[in-house]
């Protein structure tokens, strides 16, 4: 058994994908705009990886849920990265809106960043 997909509520999943792949830099594993169907998954990984599908908040428990989580600054994800300070720096770079600077705590070197799309995102070093 393994994870094949999780996903995350998003406000505009087209908008969204822009995001995480141009900005972010993860590679899209599958894009039907016909059907505000995204999914993108880690840089370089295979196909068969697990993938993050970009839910549209339309349905009213998703959009409630998602608002909630933000409204009370939670990040909705947490991604791993070897360096939280160059991540931070190459993403501000970037203009993208952060918190605060990283910080140090008992689980290790964190960011959190707003992803314009609804959520609150962590970055946390691997």
């Amino acid at each position: 058994m393994r994870i094949k997909m999780c996903s995350i509520h998003v406000q505009d999943p087209a908008a969204a994908h822009k995001f995480y792949t141009e900005t972010l830099g993860f590679d899209t594993l599958m894009a039907m705009p016909e059907y505000n169907l995204y999914i993108i998954k880690d840089p370089g990984a295979a196909d068969n990886t697990a993938g993050l599908l970009l839910e549209p908040s339309d349905n009213p428990i998703g959009a409630t849920y998602m608002n909630a989580v933000h409204e009370a600054g939670l990040p909705a994800i947490v991604f791993g990265v070897p360096d939280v300070q160059a991540e931070y720096e190459r993403l501000v770079e970037a203009g993208v809106k952060f918190k605060g600077e990283p910080s140090e705590d008992p689980s290790g070197i964190s960011a959190v960043f707003d992803d314009g799309c609804g959520n609150y995102v962590m970055l946390h070093q691997d």
